[in-house]
């Protein structure tokens, strides 16, 4: 599922020109199976919701049943973190407030509804060892 504008041009603020593009992977508490495709089409909106809140974009996101996909524009300014953290609180609150009956089958009381953990990985266009290769053949490199 593709959400939002796709951006991928390097963006820009006052003093700084950016592309940084994250993989992100959340999985439900206990590797609990619950979400639904309903579920996580609302998911993918409330993603889109607070990412922008951030200066971020979600270029791309699916999931499956006890976990979720997100390819994120990230806006320097944020640590991945914080925004890690928001994108989960945020959503586990309008989820359980949303679907309050799927939830319950499978948490109940003050238990989390994402796991603690998560996944995080660097995306881009070249390699490490062609930016290696780049920075090498610079003027005046090695």
């Amino acid at each position: 599922m593709q959400l939002g504008d796709c951006v991928l041009k390097p963006r820009k603020s006052s003093h700084s020109v950016f592309s940084v593009h994250l993989h992100l992977v959340f999985v439900t508490h206990y590797r609990r199976k619950v979400l639904t495709k309903e579920m996580i089409v609302r998911l993918g909106e409330m993603l889109e919701q607070v990412a922008k809140k951030l200066d971020c974009f979600i270029l791309e996101f699916n999931g499956e049943p006890d976990h979720v996909h997100i390819l994120l524009d990230l806006h320097p300014k944020n640590a991945i973190s914080t925004v890690v953290a928001c994108l989960k609180s945020s959503t586990a609150r309008m989820l359980k407030k949303e679907f309050p009956q799927e939830v319950k089958k499978y948490y109940w009381g003050k238990v989390s509804f994402w796991s603690g953990s998560y996944y995080v990985a660097s995306t881009g266009g070249a390699t490490i060892e062609k930016l290696k290769e780049y920075i090498k053949n610079q003027e005046g490199g090695k």
